[in-house]
């Protein structure tokens, strides 16, 4: 957990309105792909007050006249990491950059609202950091499994405590998975393509028949924000922040929509593992990138940095707490933020009793139709103990 935050008292759980609704009813905040509205303050980014540039920083990115307006140039840290490098991470190097999204990236969605809570643009300052290549794959997540006998929330009983007005024969074990829908809906409700599936798990990704054969280098899916943590602390790392994770994911550069640059395809070609075609109909994913559903990873062009996926495949955990507003709370700061370690508390107006932390990078659900949050600067969210099939996470550690 991020130094100086505690973590928020669990709320109760509504009543059910339909088998097992008790169970997905929270995965609004998780899966629907719409930001609550955040308070956007528009224009410069810095001013007179804001400190002078860290000497042992240098520009890496456009020229300021050639970047959207509110971005300013990515400054990035020219000191070397002085630990070796840890097997399957790579060096992110840290300094100061525009974080944040713009009014492009709402204009491309074809549902209005998601990505409000990503705006406005502010200058954040983070030091240098190991970064996993990937997420964390189903294989990683077995290694873990086997030495330490860690059982995942999906694969625990809820607890009358946790649902005092679920009944009883609903309290089965399990998590909530896709479930495309047989002809073109309306995107009014979601319980329409989510299911709750007992027996799903990170071993049974799509319900109890499902298995992990021909996965290992999937990312690892169905994790709850403490199944995530639990990993990381065993491996010896962390979750990244927020600002850490976007930092590594433009890849020292600046006012890009995507970790690869800011056209969706290159030479025609698609660079990540998001959604074609019409969501959520069943085949209705044409698969023009490669794979309809989870890819292994590796599988498109790794990023300046050297970090494979940071867009599409699984959303991934991070470890800050979920505001709507906390970007204008930066913002209004009038200061470039150093290392910041998220909100001290989580609020999402869209679903007040629910506390949430933040996703970060889209997931092979996401289409332009309904989801485009494999953009770098926008944000996901989810309740913190709410797992499903399409999200992972990576892990970073301290030089």
């Amino acid at each position: 957990m991020p130094m100086n935050q505690s973590a928020p008292k669990q709320p109760a759980k509504p009543p059910a309105s339909s088998p097992f609704a008790w169970m997905i009813w929270i995965l609004i905040g998780t899966c629907i792909g719409g930001g609550a509205a955040a308070l956007a303050f528009l224009g410069p980014n810095r001013n007179s007050n804001d400190p002078a540039p860290n000497p042992k920083i240098a520009a890496a990115s456009k020229s300021p006249s050639a970047l959207p307006a509110g971005f300013e140039a990515t400054l990035v840290n020219k000191s070397q990491p002085q630990s070796q490098q840890p097997k399957g991470m790579v060096w992110i190097p840290g300094g100061e950059f525009s974080m944040g999204s713009d009014h492009r990236s709402e204009s491309l969605c074809g549902l209005p609202g998601v990505t409000n809570d990503a705006v406005p643009i502010h200058r954040v300052y983070v030091d240098g950091f190991w970064m996993d290549q990937t997420e964390v794959t189903n294989a990683q997540f077995s290694a873990f499994i086997e030495a330490t006998g860690y059982v995942t929330v999906a694969e625990i009983k809820p607890t009358k405590e946790e649902f005092p007005t679920a009944p009883e024969e609903n309290l089965i074990a399990g998590s909530t998975v896709f479930k495309p829908t047989q002809s073109p809906v309306e995107f009014d409700n979601y319980l329409q393509w989510w299911s709750y599936v007992p027996g799903a798990d990170w071993r049974h990704p799509a319900g109890p028949e499902s298995n992990l054969e021909n996965k290992e280098d999937c990312p690892v899916t169905h994790v709850a924000y403490e199944d995530a943590e639990a990993y990381a602390k065993w491996a010896g790392k962390r979750l990244p922040t927020e600002a850490e994770w976007e930092f590594a994911a433009r890849g020292g550069k600046a006012g890009e929509l995507y970790a690869w640059g800011s056209e969706l395809q290159i030479d025609g070609k698609y660079q990540a593992n998001i959604y074609q075609g019409r969501f959520p109909v069943d085949g209705g994913d044409s698969a023009l990138d490669g794979f309809a559903g989870i890819a292994p990873t590796r599988q498109y062009a790794p990023n300046p940095y050297g970090l494979y996926d940071m867009g599409g495949n699984v959303w991934e955990w991070v470890s800050d707490w979920y505001r709507h507003d906390y970007y204008a709370r930066l913002r209004s700061s009038g200061q470039v933020t150093r290392n910041p370690q998220g909100p001290t508390d989580s609020y999402d107006p869209m679903e007040p009793d629910q506390i949430k932390r933040v996703h970060r990078g889209g997931s092979f659900l996401c289409s332009d139709r309904y989801c485009t949050r494999y953009m770098v600067g926008t944000r996901g969210k989810g309740e913190v103990r709410t797992a499903s099939n399409h999200l992972g996470f990576r892990c970073v550690k301290a030089d």
